[in-house]
């Protein structure tokens, strides 16, 4: 679901981008029915020049929301794979948790350092993570805005590992960041 968009403008637009290779379809025989995309690796070649504008946006633009201004967490921790270059020797897994008015979980978001890349996928957070980050709209912001302040957020399991992948998000203000071992 995305605001502002009809359902059937957003399957258009995702049947045209299987068409043009940057997705898979894999539809579900289920009640009711169920269909995933996932990126391909040719849309996976563009994470670096999406990393590029949101650095850009980082350096020129962040800045406090404005009143009545939404701010989409799971769109900058999206953004992981162009953004953050974490060290060879940085591995594991940290749950992001978005909490709706600060109480019930919103939104799961699990980020992966490996192999001196970093991933991210919307799941349901569980026990198998190294870290859990749980926070309001408002700690997150503050979290991976230029300031880096996470004083907002909550903390369980490796914090280091944790602090030092979303760290590599503030740090991304006009320069390319390679995030060190935890």
């Amino acid at each position: 679901m995305l605001p502002g968009i009809s359902t059937e403008q957003l399957r258009s637009r995702l049947n045209r981008m299987v068409a043009d290779g940057l997705l898979t379809r894999q539809r579900y025989r289920e009640v009711p029915p169920r269909v995933d995309y996932e990126l391909t690796e040719r849309s996976r070649d563009l994470m670096p020049v999406l990393g590029a504008l949101a650095r850009w946006g980082y350096e020129w633009t962040w800045g406090p929301p404005r009143e009545g201004e939404e701010v989409n967490i799971g769109a900058i921790l999206r953004l992981a794979p162009g953004l953050l270059t974490p060290s060879a020797a940085l591995e594991g897994t940290v749950d992001c948790i978005v909490l709706a008015n600060g109480e019930r979980p919103e939104r799961f978001y699990r980020l992966r350092a490996g192999g001196g890349r970093a991933g991210i996928t919307e799941s349901v957070a569980d026990d198998e993570a190294d870290a859990r980050v749980a926070g309001t709209v408002t700690g997150w912001v503050h979290a991976l805005g230029p300031d880096s302040d996470m004083t907002e957020l909550d903390f369980s399991g490796d914090r280091q590992l944790a602090e030092t992948l979303l760290s590599g998000f503030a740090g991304n203000a006009g320069r390319t960041r390679t995030v060190a071992a935890a």
